[in-house]
């Protein structure tokens, strides 16, 4: 099983968080934000890895901090578990249709951290999450787990639709990415993969 776990502690966040990318998508999720806990709790189960999350964030101040660091902890986890990566596919992708929504998410495990993404959310927060950290979520998951990430939010107009399809396209495009290709080989013509 590729699994791994974490506990970072800062001024701002102690996490403990657990994963298992050979899981079946359960989680328990609790990070004091009540939309991230949804979003992650899709990811896990579109993702089919198992998560669990345990967040004390300083979310008087506002929730980014919580936020970000889930998803510094989350990639870090996600490229311990990858290992050498031999033997998966390396790419993902996925279209996520949320109603009048329609979110794309594509992945190559290529150890070359990048992230674009594009997403024109309009309502700047719901319940207590600021939409604009979704961008910081991913950038982070995507810097720490040496990850090629390209998500859009193709059309939408529900802010709600919008952040979840890519929560949920993300996780389908990432059991796609790390599930096995069948060989023992390296999924590279350089035979290599940075991290």
């Amino acid at each position: 099983m590729r699994t791994a776990e974490l506990k970072r502690e800062t001024k701002e966040t102690k996490i403990e968080i657990r994963v298992n990318l050979d899981g079946t998508g359960e989680s328990s999720i609790q990070t004091g934000v009540g939309f991230f806990n949804h979003m992650l709790t899709l990811l896990a189960f579109h993702s089919q890895m198992d998560l669990d999350v345990k967040v004390e964030g300083d979310t008087w101040i506002d929730a980014h901090h919580t936020v970000e660091d889930v998803g510094i902890a989350l990639g870090q986890l996600i490229a311990k578990s990858l290992g050498d990566k031999v033997g998966i596919r390396r790419y993902g992708s996925s279209y996520m249709p949320m109603d009048e929504t329609l979110a794309r998410a594509v992945i190559d495990v290529s150890g070359r951290p990048f992230l674009v993404y594009q997403a024109d959310i309009r309502n700047p927060k719901l319940g207590d999450f600021d939409t604009e950290l979704a961008e910081e979520f991913f950038r982070a998951v995507a810097m720490n787990g040496r990850l090629t990430l390209h998500l859009a939010v193709l059309y939408g107009s529900n802010s709600h639709h919008m952040i979840e399809g890519l929560f949920k396209a993300f996780g389908r495009a990432l059991a796609e990415a790390v599930s096995s290709d069948g060989t023992n080989r390296l999924p590279s013509t350089k035979g290599w993969i940075e991290g």
